[in-house]
């Protein structure tokens, strides 16, 4: 329980790093639950994310495991509740002003720059995952599959899960 206020300052921290999603406070979040609270080693973060992408619903509700693993059920509420209440409220009331300042100049210039910046959180939390996802040949062969699969064809993201995980059991038990 002494880990409650810890997990809120974290994750509504973390819940104000998501422009673009929440790859892009994956970064950040390796820091301060591995290396700064040590909460979870780098293994069992990218298995939580990892399960939390293929989840249905929000999946960054992956968080609510954290919280669950630090401090029990109230870890997993405090976790939900910081990480997306703060972001809702920042959004709606960004939404509300944004629809107020159609005919400002600076909103276009503004839009424009955010894009790259989503961008870079994303490919940011992409190369910080990665490094602790690939874990040799097989998995580099896998991400590289992958990929291409979903860059270049109209396959089933559901069946590139299904592969990797076939390719999990069979190659890397």
């Amino acid at each position: 329980m002494d880990q409650i206020p810890a997990i809120a300052r974290v994750f509504a921290y973390l819940s104000l790093l998501t422009i673009g999603g929440g790859m892009a406070a994956f970064p950040e979040m390796k820091v301060l639950v591995i290396n700064v609270h040590r909460w979870l080693t780098e293994p069992q973060l990218i298995h939580i994310y990892s399960v939390g992408q293929m989840s249905p619903g929000p999946n960054m509700m992956m968080v609510a495991t954290i919280g669950e693993r630090v401090a029990g059920i109230p870890g997993a509420l405090v976790a939900a509740f910081a990480f997306f209440v703060p972001t809702g409220i920042l959004t709606f009331v960004v939404g509300r002003v944004w629809n107020r300042l159609a005919a400002w100049p600076w909103r276009a210039s503004i839009q424009r720059g955010l894009g790259p910046v989503a961008i870079g959180l994303a490919v940011a939390g992409l190369i910080t995952f990665g490094k602790g996802a690939v874990t040799g040949w097989i998995t580099l062969l896998v991400g590289l599959a992958v990929f291409y699969a979903s860059v270049r064809t109209r396959v089933n993201p559901a069946l590139l899960i299904l592969g990797g995980a076939v390719v999990g059991v069979v190659a890397l038990r």
